[in-house]
């Protein structure tokens, strides 16, 4: 029943968006009594949150090709075409919306993928293609920051430019030779 029922959830929400994904539409389309979704998620929001992130988890993988920029430019990209999609920037506005019902999964679910991005850099600083005292979590924020702004504010495009240029003038802070702090 609940693979049914995530699978409906993020089915709506790609055609129709957050205002498509009701209870009564989830359940219909995955076949099962709408008691039964509010007896498991409670409310439609932690549904539709249990729904984005089982099916998303596997967007963004963390990629090892030996170079950290590679590595950056492969991940980011990835997180941009998420954000673009209706899936993703349902996650990412469910993860900023202020409400009681929803469950405190949100705020982590972001942090938790940043978190593990932090490797990519880590990695960075032992080959030596950055400096030692690169702060990992800065430098993936200072990336993910422009394009969460662009996802949820502006709503300019998230191209490959954006991710390189991003990606590289981080990346220019964190290289090698450079005084710490400047």
């Amino acid at each position: 029943m609940r693979r049914a029922v995530l699978s409906a959830a993020v089915e709506l929400l790609s055609r129709e968006g957050l205002a498509g994904a009701t209870v009564a539409a989830v359940a219909r389309a995955a076949g099962v009594h709408e008691t039964s979704v509010y007896r498991r998620w409670r409310t439609r929001e932690n549904l539709i949150l249990d729904a984005l992130t089982s099916e998303l988890d596997s967007a963004l993988p963390i990629p090892d090709t030996g170079r950290v920029r590679e590595d950056l430019l492969a991940f980011f990209d990835r997180l941009a075409r998420l954000l673009g999609t209706p899936q993703g920037h349902a996650l990412l506005r469910l993860s900023v919306e202020r409400d009681d019902t929803l469950d405190d999964r949100r705020g982590p679910y972001w942090r938790d993928r940043l978190d593990r991005a932090v490797v990519m850099v880590r990695r960075g600083v032992e080959r030596g293609e950055l400096a030692p005292g690169t702060d990992p979590g800065l430098l993936v924020e200072a990336v993910s920051g422009p394009l969460f702004v662009r996802a949820l504010l502006s709503r300019a495009p998230l191209d490959e430019a954006l991710v390189t240029g991003l990606v590289d003038l981080a990346l220019d802070g964190a290289r090698p030779g450079r005084p710490a702090g400047t």
